[in-house]
């Protein structure tokens, strides 16, 4: 930020979200952890200036990075969507206390929205995801999951799920196969293996990639496995509630544009 926007009490994050770069990597990682060859590509600059901008992105905490779980030598990008709305709501109060975002959905809204989750196991992340958005979606949203080796649901999604209030008890995995040939309006893959094998659906789907650690691949009995449960059903569960929250300002253009 320059010293007069500092002085001005310009807020930070206008000053970061406003460069037309920066703006266009926001844009890209609101809809999937991407690497910063997809995201050079994506905005059509050089890497290194890619770089640069995402450098900036990342110390003003919107934005933060991870090795790729299937390829040491990549890395996954990823903003920080609930912080990003955290900052716009302080900007907003900023220019004028009466402003106030209206995160809030109208009751009885149905999306007619399908999502079919995707990892390896099905046994923790796509479980927790699809557990998740059922809870919170109810019967606006028909949602399913689905892996690549399918092994039995892990009893600790089960255990961080009924601490929330959402039995998964009778749960059971199921192969990539059991899903050939049905249309999904979204299939989000949160294994980053997955990604790479993921099969082509009917219907031409959005395609979304959440790239999540395996909190399965905890060693057993460690104390701080159920931890690392807690944190994946965070990060699903503020994911899960953005993407609701897409799907309604999706049916809101699609009903702008049928009543034109």
């Amino acid at each position: 930020m320059s010293a007069r926007a500092a002085s001005l009490g310009v807020p930070p994050f206008l000053t970061l979200a406003a460069h037309p770069i920066r703006w266009q990597l926001l844009r890209e990682l609101a809809r999937s952890d991407l690497q910063v060859g997809e995201l050079t590509r994506a905005v059509g600059e050089p890497q290194g200036l890619v770089s640069y901008h995402l450098g900036l992105l990342r110390a003003g905490g919107l934005v933060s990075s991870h090795k790729s779980s299937f390829d040491r030598r990549a890395a996954y990008y990823r903003l920080h969507l609930d912080r990003c709305g955290d900052l716009l709501t302080s900007t907003a109060t900023a220019l004028h206390p009466g402003l106030s975002p209206d995160a809030g959905a109208a009751p009885g809204r149905r999306s007619s929205r399908s999502v079919l989750f995707l990892c390896t196991g099905n046994g923790a992340r796509s479980q927790i995801a699809e557990a998740l958005l059922r809870h919170r979606a109810g019967d606006e949203v028909e949602v399913a999951s689905a892996g690549s080796h399918p092994k039995p649901v892990h009893p600790l999604a089960v255990r961080v799920l009924a601490e929330r209030g959402v039995d998964i008890s009778g749960a059971r995995s199921k192969p990539l196969t059991d899903f050939s040939g049905r249309s999904f309006d979204h299939v989000i893959t949160l294994c980053d293996k997955v990604r790479e094998v993921c099969p082509e659906y009917p219907g031409n789907p959005h395609r979304t990639h959440w790239s999540i650690e395996d909190p399965s691949r905890s060693e057993p009995g460690r104390s701080a496995a159920i931890a690392d449960f807690r944190t994946v059903a965070d990060d699903l569960d503020t994911r899960v509630r953005l993407l609701i929250a897409r799907f309604h300002t999706e049916e809101d253009k699609e009903n702008i544009r049928h009543d034109r």
